[in-house]
């Protein structure tokens, strides 16, 4: 802990914690510790990374504050700027909260009800809260402005679009992100506050009260990029008649500051839920991808799945349709798709290739979580020899290649010596679903020879007692056998 901190906290308190509790952050390099004070008092400590996003944080938390809007109270602040103390709201977040409903798909009264009160009160954190606000100290810029949006859709493009190996023409593509940057910019210069990572975690519940945080990317900007990132936040799953409802409550409350037209709020909305989707997955490629963060490769199916059912109603078929046809190619792709659950109840083994490079271990879109994974890395690879560049694990030359030293047999021993018992043990309790990826360096000599081999395998031994999945993720190739 920053030694910042702890002094901050004894000028606080008087006195030493009697315990210190670290607290889980999802998406943040932030630290954040809970202090147990003597007298039954708890407070959080914040350990910033970045001085400028410090003070956007502080002083749109002030501000927020002094309009009478639910934030937490900043308590002190290091001389370096570096470290805070926060008035502590607890654990219970509305994401939390939602756990049971979205495990259901039913919500009961009181979580609609909680629901409601965060949309009601949206209007005035983007009203009240823009009211005064000094944006000059908005991080990392101050407005929602085409520059923005760009850093936006070019997080999309390079840390997720490219990542997953999709063929496509950038000029084209950038064509069309021009003219989704001029709708979203259609009633600029905005005079709202947009408090854009709005969303149902950070969302804290406080005696049956929504309470809001982590509203340092705060900036001026439309009110619509709030609903968009609230009711199609990817994990939070909303029912599509509840998403609605609460459209209508965001409506209602909104005309205290404004007139409204319903229709045409709903059409300009989705222009930046499609915006607010490419963000997002942008974010997790980046955090998830390339950081390795768990939490963000999780998250990425069910972004996904927004965004296939964007398409299947046609948004930006006819506005952007370059852009369109790449992102129905995208969640076209076989790392993307959920296959159905056969009719006849039997497991279906999804055998995989991949690159560790390219895109790390890849999602397991049953909804298990995750399988074997077998790293093919440290057998002899072809793919360091000119001749065998242009080909892959499947053709002649690399398999008699793999095959010369025994090297790759001995390793598929051990793997069947693995695998197999776990299918029939898969299929004696009626599982559905089990995953096998090969991953090597670039998922096409070593990683694939040995996809096609466990799949080889796995038909001869279990025949037609299990469903088996090919598919050679960097090659976008997906074969039912």
């Amino acid at each position: 802990m920053d030694g910042d901190l702890k002094e901050q906290l004894l000028r606080y308190a008087g006195c030493e914690p009697e315990s210190v509790i670290r607290l889980t952050a999802a998406g943040s390099n932030r630290v954040y510790y809970r202090f147990c004070l003597s007298d039954g008092r708890t407070v959080v400590g914040v350990e910033g990374t970045n001085p400028d996003e410090n003070k956007a944080f502080m002083t749109i938390g002030r501000h927020l504050s002094s309009v009478g809007l639910p934030v937490p109270e900043i308590l002190a602040v290091s001389d370096s700027g570096m470290c805070y103390l926060l008035q502590d709201l607890g654990d219970e977040s509305l994401f939390g909260l939602m756990e049971s409903a979205r495990e259901s798909g039913s919500y009961d009264a009181g979580q609609v009800a909680l629901l409601e009160k965060v949309m009601r009160l949206l209007p005035d954190l983007q009203f009240k809260g823009g009211d005064g606000m000094d944006y000059s100290v908005c991080f990392p810029c101050e407005a929602f402005d085409r520059r923005s949006i760009f850093w936006d859709l070019n997080y999309f493009k390079y840390s997720f679009l490219k990542a997953t190996g999709l063929e496509f023409h950038e000029a084209r593509l950038e064509d069309d992100f021009e003219r989704l940057a001029d709708v979203l910019l259609t009633d600029a210069p905005y005079n709202t506050f947009m408090y854009r990572d709005f969303q149902a975690r950070n969302v804290m519940v406080r005696d049956g009260e929504p309470w809001f945080i982590d509203f340092q990317g705060g900036r001026r900007g439309p009110v619509e990029y709030d609903v968009a990132s609230f009711l199609w936040q990817a994990r939070a799953a909303y029912p599509a008649q509840l998403r609605e409802h609460l459209i209508d409550v965001y409506i209602d409350s909104l005309g205290r500051y404004r007139k409204v037209d319903g229709k045409e709020f709903r059409h300009g909305l989705m222009h930046f839920v499609l915006f607010r989707t490419l963000q997002v997955l942008g974010a997790y490629g980046f955090r998830g991808y390339f950081e390795r963060k768990q939490h963000f490769i999780q998250s990425i199916p069910a972004a996904i799945g927004n965004l296939r059912e964007l398409l299947d109603a046609g948004v930006g078929e006819r506005d952007y349709p370059y852009l369109y046809g790449v992102l129905r190619g995208l969640v076209e792709l076989p790392q993307f798709t959920v296959a159905a659950v056969p009719a006849d109840g039997k497991l279906t083994v999804r055998v995989m290739s991949f690159s560790y490079r390219k895109g790390g271990i890849p999602d397991d879109g049953s909804g298990n979580g995750g399988g074997f994974v077998f790293d093919c890395r440290a057998m002899h690879n072809p793919g360091r020899y000119e001749q065998y560049k242009g080909i892959t694990g499947a053709d002649a030359p690399v398999i008699e290649f793999l095959e010369a030293q025994g090297e790759v047999q001995h390793y598929l021993e051990h793997v069947y010596g693995l695998v197999d018992p776990a299918v029939e043990r898969y299929v004696e309790r009626g599982f559905l679903n089990l995953m096998v990826a090969f991953g090597c360096t670039g998922g096409q000599h070593r990683s694939l020879y040995c996809a096609n081999h466990l799949a080889g395998h796995l038909k001869e031994k279990f025949g037609d007692k299990i469903h088996i999945v090919l598919e050679h993720r960097e090659q976008n190739k997906r074969i039912e056998l």
